[in-house]
């Protein structure tokens, strides 16, 4: 079975209906065209938030009517292409504190690209000023945060999804569909996940001065001030633990998510990990080159395992998932599918969908993952529909806090070399009193924690 893409002709602005393909194949939903365009801002005008914000603009009748972010040149070059892209041709209010866009627009959708360790505050103030949020994983850099960012989706009745897009992409949900749905892998109890990519900066950078167009401090937020080194943002945050989580909290949280989608998973039974700085051990970085960690369940276990060196166990599955059945094995990546039986039976074999020629302007997007569009597209699709319509999308806040906390545990595994099992009513690792006060993260300065706030 070939996957439909989205023809956004159908439903781009003069149309009587939002056209959503939310489900795989031929079938769609039309959602009620809201009587305006949806007012949109976007925190983080980096490489992903302008890819995300472009996506939904391709999709639905929307007035981007702000931009924040620290950094004032990158700032303007997403406002000169966000001018040209939306339908108004209007250029948008820019500010380097959200906070204050939020305080000076009434908003739709706040979509926010900014890095990790701005995720939980952010969201939880565009929610509380009563927009819908899109925000990119993981959704948060401690547990905490993350219950803190449910709680207040669920306190202001607003949706909230994750840009955990493989859910929505098109091969992914074909695999689904013709082997995990229909029992053709038979029982399942054991899956590989892994990404080997070279992806950890490992450079000792000099302190600098900190350009008058950078706003470092505002940028750095509630996380730690570390000596300016250059543009943080410039991917060279993903690299320190200070921001995020490092590679099990930026890619491992993708193919986990998936997993979980596929098998119907919810919080692990307990999770134990280990690695460390084995092989990079010169430069600044702060994350993890070699790491493995293992989320049980009953009679399956899912295990991960990265490293930003050497070569891939599998060249064309160097990040990615494996599900193991006593009928038959299904691999799976952002890139294809590989269904492999055991004994007799056919092997199939699935490739992404691509939609060149429908979005033209996709080839010409700087940086864009062309592989991920169509994926991003139909996530913002999902997301719409769930505004419109009530309920939950499909990469709800709660699903994306599940598999974002269970990185986070792992992380926190390695560090004390044990086991940990999470309660997630009690919210507390089960006898372990060190293990629990590592679930929140001190904040610097005067930014206050969301976790337990009241008002």
């Amino acid at each position: 079975m070939t996957p439909l893409p989205i023809d956004r002709r159908n439903f781009i602005k003069g149309s009587s209906a939002l056209l959503a393909l939310t489900t795989f194949g031929a079938s769609a939903i039309n959602i009620p065209k809201p009587a305006k365009p949806y007012r949109v801002a976007l925190i983080g005008a980096g490489w992903y938030g302008k890819s995300d914000l472009f996506r939904l603009i391709q999709v639905a009748s929307v007035e981007v009517v702000a931009l924040c972010d620290p950094d004032k040149n990158m700032l303007a070059e997403a406002a000169k292409l966000v001018t040209e892209r939306q339908e108004s041709g209007k250029t948008p209010q820019l500010y380097t504190d959200y906070r204050k866009l939020l305080e000076e627009h009434s908003l739709d959708i706040v979509v926010i690209g900014s890095p990790d360790h701005w995720h939980a505050l952010q969201a939880i103030d565009a929610l509380k000023a009563g927009s819908h949020v899109y925000v990119q994983k993981p959704i948060s850099v401690d547990v905490l945060e993350g219950e803190a960012m449910v709680a207040a989706a669920r306190k202001y009745n607003k949706v909230v999804q994750v840009g955990t897009q493989r859910k929505s992409t098109p091969h992914l949900i074909e695999a689904k569909r013709k082997f995990v749905d229909t029992g053709l892998l038979g029982k399942i109890s054991h899956v590989d996940m892994c990404c080997y990519y070279h992806m950890r900066a490992n450079g000792n950078p000099d302190v600098e001065p900190i350009p008058d167009f950078f706003d470092y401090e505002q940028w750095t937020g509630p996380a730690p001030l570390l000596p300016y080194t250059g543009l943080p943002h410039k991917r060279w945050w993903r690299t320190m633990m200070e921001y995020g989580n490092g590679i099990t909290g930026d890619m491992c949280v993708h193919m986990f998510d998936t997993v979980r989608w596929m098998l119907g998973l919810g919080w692990p039974k307990s999770i134990n990990a280990s690695g460390g700085i084995f092989v990079q051990k010169g430069g600044r970085s702060t994350i993890a080159d070699t790491q493995t960690a293992t989320f049980e369940y009953n009679e399956l276990n899912c295990v991960w395992q990265h490293r930003s060196w050497g070569t891939p166990a599998d060249p064309e599955y160097p990040w990615a998932f494996v599900l193991y059945g006593d009928k038959g094995t299904l691999k799976g990546s952002t890139m294809r599918y590989d269904f492999i039986p055991q004994g007799e039976g056919e092997k199939v074999h699935g490739e992404v969908v691509y939609e060149r020629e429908k979005y033209p302007e996709d080839l010409t997007e700087k940086d864009i993952e062309l592989n991920a569009a169509p994926a991003t597209r139909l996530h913002m699709l999902d997301f719409l529909k769930a505004i419109e319509e009530g309920g939950r999308p499909i990469a709800d806040i709660e699903e994306g806090h599940i598999s974002t906390a269970s990185c986070i545990l792992a992380n926190i595994s390695m560090e004390l070399g044990r086991p940990l099992v999470y309660d997630p009513e009690k919210r507390i690792v089960v006898g372990d009193p060190e293990a629990t006060k590592l679930l929140q993260r001190p904040y610097r300065g005067d930014w206050k924690h969301p976790y337990g706030e009241k008002s």
